[in-house]
């Protein structure tokens, strides 16, 4: 398989969680300067201790913080200053958690990258973490706008902000694309 120049075979590897019943593993960067970047192995019994039909399995997990290190020894850590989100679609109340997912759906399907806030959260919050993320649009999901058919988009660079009927988002959504 081409793979050989990456294995090492280390019998003495023991992982410290009770559940696994065979082989393990941890996988290192080449230099071996950081501690493991994932590990996991066979648990064949883990799923019968929960509850579950005896099931033979297998798994694995990985940290950011090594991932990162890595990414960064390297230099090839991307920027996040800008995350090309189009709009940030945020919903005032969790009832309305399920119209802010159509919505962001459908800018989605209409071309747009969308990030979509599902917290309880203030407005002001929202408008500085679509800010800080770079999006060009804010869409508000408000009960009285909601009420008349409606969503509220804020332009984050001109503030202007209007009311798009949410049967017409995905026109709107078109010709507000990057």
């Amino acid at each position: 398989y081409g793979i050989e120049d990456w294995l090492l075979f280390d019998a003495s590897v023991v992982r410290g969680l009770a559940y696994y019943t065979g082989v393990v593993f941890e996988a290192f960067d080449r230099k071996g300067e950081l501690r493991a970047i994932a590990g996991g192995g066979r648990y064949d019994k883990l799923l019968e201790t929960f509850g579950g039909d005896p099931t033979p399995a297998a798994g694995f997990g990985f940290g950011d913080a090594v991932i990162v290190e890595l990414l960064k020894e390297r230099n090839v850590l991307p920027s996040f200053d800008s995350a090309g989100v189009d709009t940030v679609v945020f919903a005032m109340r969790k009832e309305l958690y399920p119209v802010a997912v159509q919505v962001a759906s459908t800018l989605r399907a209409a071309g747009q990258s969308v990030d979509v806030i599902l917290e309880d959260r203030k407005p002001k919050w929202c408008f500085k973490h679509s800010d800080r993320i770079g999006a060009r649009n804010c869409c508000i999901v408000a009960p009285q706008e909601y009420e008349n058919g409606e969503v509220s988009i804020k332009d984050l660079d001109s503030g202007e902000q209007v009311a798009i009927k949410i049967d017409a988002l995905a026109d709107w959504a078109s010709e507000n694309s990057q």
